[in-house]
């Protein structure tokens, strides 16, 4: 069996070998989609070569990208391509032994034991908060002030700027396996890898909300794909085309049947993420380009956007007009925005090294200016991510930030007023590109709490906020260029990674 697979496995590569390359074009049941699988088939398999010498497994992944690119101009017989394929992965298999992969996307175990961050919030539930879609809708029994005290006088015996407690969870740290950060965040390798924006940056990508294969990225070749990674094998669901500039930034409705996009032609683009149809078209008032956007959590009416004149504004999308009151003007080009969970704090950081705080009037949508923190002056706060809990026992509202000065910078939120307090940084290699960071969704009852970022060196890094020495969780490795935005599924079976080459990989996280 293993000389019959071998001679044909053979025969196919010279077949390949003698034409011009491999074919990415669009017709013949998607022949991206088919060496896409080819160089996944060959990433799941990486941990077992060479296990004493991981820099070559590292360097042999990244080569047979390389090659996968380099020759994906030109055309062959999609049926040879598929054969390779098969071939491929039944030789990989005698070889190394059959992976099983019937629990890539199993949900249940991991929900049992963890809960997401962004539900865990201490509200109060109002039946007159209900929106249209019968969307939950919240409000806050207390200040950040005042959890603070309590949190403070339930977990004394925590030690100095610790952020999960410790021997107040173990009994529910065993029941949850006790397993570490390092083995939570182990990943199995490559599950797919997108290429459609090749040759174009891919800034921003984000899974839908709780939703574990909806996820869509935008490119500065001017378009967006909403992409969905089930049923195998993933494709490109819609691509979203009308921007005449390179996209900047996006972000889902709660509901996900929405996208709003921002471009550096000035305009705010509301699309429809069924047929990829664009809804409204909103002209920036000053002609000026938009760089950043977000929905405000509690209104999907309402979308927050920056540009490149310095200011903010509130826009109510569905009718296309500015909120009143709802603008103000930073130091700088706006670059990141950031809402906390309630929606009442907004944070907006600019290409000259501040962050301003932001109070939101719920009712109007008015801004108020509250604080402004100086990062360092003249480097840009590329992104901002709010998290209100770190761990399930703890309360502990946070800001994640990039701020370009070669290091992940975790704040402290100390009032209601969004006043910031430095508690911990993290070397990464970051100088200047827009690179993006997040939490990690879902916490636990085990010891410590993640971060994760991309970096220039073009890693992913996976950081316990908990660790005073060697933070460092994982880091993945394959991508070409600098990767600019990380993005979990709900149930943080995927990870998608985006770099400045275009190429968008999915990690699928090992299932212990």
């Amino acid at each position: 069996m293993l000389v019959s697979c071998t001679q044909r496995w053979r025969e196919a590569k010279e077949g390949i070998c003698s034409g011009s390359g491999f074919s990415f074009t669009k017709s013949a049941c998607g022949m991206a989609a088919v060496w896409q699988q080819v160089l996944a088939v060959d990433a799941r398999y990486n941990a077992y070569r060479t296990p004493t010498f991981p820099q070559f497994r590292t360097q042999y992944i990244r080569r047979r990208s390389q090659l996968l690119r380099e020759n994906a101009k030109c055309g062959f017989e999609p049926g040879l391509r598929r054969q390779y394929l098969r071939l491929r992965s039944q030789l990989l298999a005698l070889r190394y032994g059959p992976l099983s992969e019937q629990s890539s996307f199993r949900a249940s175990s991991v929900r049992s034991s963890r809960t997401t961050l962004d539900r865990m919030e201490d509200f109060e539930e109002d039946p007159r908060a209900q929106g249209a879609r019968g969307h939950r809708r919240s409000v806050s029994r207390g200040s950040y002030q005042l959890q603070a005290q309590m949190n403070r006088a339930v977990y004394d015996e925590r030690p100095p700027g610790s952020l999960v407690p410790t021997s107040v969870a173990e009994a529910s740290r065993a029941m949850a396996g006790d397993t570490t950060l390092s083995e939570n965040y182990a990943f199995a390798g490559m599950h797919h890898i997108f290429d459609q924006h090749v040759d174009s940056a891919v800034p921003r990508l984000q899974f839908a909300n709780d939703d574990k294969h909806l996820l869509a990225c935008c490119s500065l070749d001017g378009t967006l794909s909403i992409m969905t990674l089930s049923p195998s094998p993933p494709s490109v669901k819609v691509t979203l085309k009308g921007h005449g500039g390179p996209v900047t930034d996006f972000a889902w409705s709660l509901s996900n049947d929405i996208i709003v996009s921002t471009s550096l032609d000035g305009m705010l683009r509301i699309w429809n993420t069924e047929d990829g149809r664009c809804i409204r078209e909103v002209r920036d008032p000053e002609s000026s380009e938009l760089l950043c956007c977000t929905f405000q959590p509690m209104n999907n009416n309402l979308t927050v956007v920056g540009n490149s004149k310095h200011h903010l504004q509130v826009v109510n999308i569905s009718t296309g007009k500015k909120v009143k009151g709802g603008s103000s003007k930073l130091t700088g080009r706006v670059l990141s925005l950031s809402f906390d969970a309630p929606g009442k704090i907004l944070w907006a950081g600019d290409d000259r090294g501040s962050i301003f705080s932001f109070l939101f009037d719920m009712a109007t949508g008015k801004l108020t200016k509250a604080k402004r923190l100086v990062v360092n002056e003249g480097s840009s706060i590329c992104s901002i991510s709010a998290r209100s809990w770190i761990s399930r026992e703890a309360r502990d509202p946070s800001l994640l930030v990039n701020a370009c000065v070669n290091k992940l910078l975790l704040y402290r939120v100390v009032d209601n007023e969004g006043t910031l307090q430095l508690k911990r940084s993290f070397p990464i290699q970051h100088g200047s590109q827009l690179v993006h960071s997040i939490f990690c969704p879902l916490m636990s009852f085990r010891q410590g709490a993640c971060v994760v970022t991309g970096s220039e060196d073009a890693c992913v890094y996976f950081f316990d906020v908990e660790r005073n020495t060697k933070a460092i969780v994982n880091k993945l490795q394959g991508h070409g260029g600098p990767v600019l935005d990380v993005s979990f599924n709900c149930d943080e079976s995927l990870l998608a990674s985006a770099d400045s080459t275009g190429m968008v990989i999915i990690w699928r996280r090992e299932q212990k």
